[in-house]
């Protein structure tokens, strides 16, 4: 929305203001325990309704009625960023999300006699299908790419055999910790995963080694000073940062030559793809991915279409070629004897 993420808010003196109860409310989801990341989100969504109530003179939560939330509502959608681009659906329902949790929680409260957000209706988000997924031949094009002879060449093929082996997102990646890996099982532990839950991913024997690689021939000389324990490390001996580490692997995408856009979730996308085409059942994808829905796993189920080339080659009588043979050989004879 273009305002930065903790302004100063109007009322945030005044104990019955919006902006007092926010600070309440986000102190009741700390105590549950809720990721900072989360808690960041919610304030910064929050903070955007609250600075466009005060522009109208709403500063109280008993101020803001049903049609008021549906005016910000059609606000959203009609918004537009500096480059002329509306808000994706999937952003203005991340605005709403937390509009509906802050005034239910308000009345759960009994702080508003009722809630004004009870109806308030998300967007529609389209399903999209993944940019790009790349084959086996592409993937192992991408992993050569960088230089083992080097320390960071070497860390970078870890990452990434890491990120191919175990789906996990960026921002999972960068959050692993040294004892968060279980060499004896060849499994990871990935902490505060999306929807600040953990879950336990596989890691496969080829990561591993180039893991085990990175952990004893590159990691020691990363270390400045105290360890952060960090398992991935910059240059300068701290954790690596989400966007450093898309741009890095993006350029190994590029320098492979694969001509498929994408990063850190081109191999994630890839690795569930690839794993359902070769058999999967859809709940392991599930599970590898950290999805709290089937239905946002299914998204792969369109991906696949290798099965179903196999499978329509297979049963489709009219995709076998043999029938129109000789007709179609007849064709390109007479066009070669035109040419002629």
């Amino acid at each position: 929305m273009g305002r930065p993420a903790n302004p100063p808010l109007p009322g945030a003196n005044d104990p019955d203001s919006l902006a007092a109860f926010m600070v309440r409310w986000l102190g009741h989801l700390a105590i549950k325990h809720y990721a900072d990341a989360t808690l960041v989100d919610r304030r910064t969504a929050l903070s955007q309704l609250i600075l466009w109530c005060a522009e109208r003179g709403i500063e109280q939560p008993r101020d803001v009625t049903k049609p008021i939330l549906e005016r910000y509502q059609r606000h959203l959608f009609y918004y537009r960023k500096a480059d002329g681009a509306p808000l994706s659906p999937r952003t203005q329902a991340q605005r709403l999300i937390p509009i509906r949790g802050f005034f239910r929680w308000l009345a759960r409260e009994n702080f508003i006699l009722s809630n004004p957000a009870s109806d308030l209706e998300l967007p529609r988000r389209p399903r999209r299908l993944p940019a790009a997924v790349l084959t086996v031949e592409e993937v192992e094009k991408v992993l050569a790419v960088p230089d083992v002879g080097d320390p960071i060449g070497l860390r970078d093929r870890a990452i990434m055999e890491v990120l191919y082996a175990t789906a996990i997102r960026r921002t999972e990646l960068t959050r692993l910790g040294v004892w968060d890996v279980d060499w004896a099982r060849s499994t990871v532990m990935v902490r505060q995963g999306k929807g600040d839950k953990d879950r336990v991913v596989p890691l496969g024997e080829r990561a591993k080694a180039w893991l085990e690689a990175y952990r004893d021939q590159v990691r020691p000389q990363l270390v400045a000073g105290r360890d952060p324990g960090s398992l991935f490390l910059s240059r300068d001996g701290r954790a690596l940062q989400s966007k450093r580490l898309s741009e890095r692997v993006r350029a190994y995408v590029e320098a492979a030559g694969v001509n498929k856009p994408g990063s850190c979730h081109l191999l994630r996308h890839t690795a569930a793809t690839l794993m359902l085409e070769g058999g999967a059942d859809i709940r392991f994808i599930q599970a590898l991915l950290g999805h709290e829905s089937l239905e946002t796993t299914e998204i792969y189920t369109h991906v696949s279409i290798g099965k179903l080339i196999e499978i329509h080659a297979a049963t489709h009588p009219g995709a076998r070629l043999q029938h129109d043979q000789a007709l179609l050989d007849a064709l390109i004879e007479a066009d070669a004897d035109r040419d002629d």
